[in-house]
């Protein structure tokens, strides 16, 4: 079983350690909802343990493999695109998840994509929410 399918298995799963094998110490996580990339394994594991509450009906519906350039050093890396359908803040989305993998076969760029708009707007909402409720993020200013 390669990278990518020992990802979708433990996603399925709901299995944090198994995904933690998964990643590179080093791992960055680019988010549609925030610009700079979630980085590092403490923070993508925090990461997906909100990301794993806050989707519902969270199911893959097919994969890419091959090679793309990588967002950090535009070098190619072995690739795989996994497409998926999910509900979150009561809004259907549809997305893909873009995986780098380093020479060991681990992931070490991870990449999200979502539609639509209206979707990207209650994800962001519910995956900050988590965030400041496992201390990762600070609580956002009140006007």
């Amino acid at each position: 079983m390669n990278t990518a399918d020992r990802f979708r298995a433990a996603v399925d799963d709901r299995d944090l350690a198994a995904l933690e094998d998964l990643f590179t110490d080093d791992i960055r996580f680019y988010s549609p909802v925030k610009f700079a990339p979630f980085e590092g394994k403490r923070m993508v594991m925090g990461l997906f343990g909100v990301l794993l509450r806050t989707f519902e009906e969270f199911r893959y519906i097919g994969d890419h493999t091959g090679t793309a350039l990588t967002s950090t050093d535009d070098t190619t890396a072995p690739s795989a695109v996994l497409l998926f359908r999910a509900r979150a803040g009561g809004k259907e989305i549809h997305g893909v998840d873009l995986l780098h993998f380093d020479d060991d076969g681990r992931i070490k760029e991870f990449t999200v994509m979502v539609r639509p708009r209206s979707a990207v707007h209650a994800l962001g909402d519910a995956v900050l929410a988590g965030l400041v409720e496992e201390g990762l993020a600070p609580a956002p200013a009140r006007p």
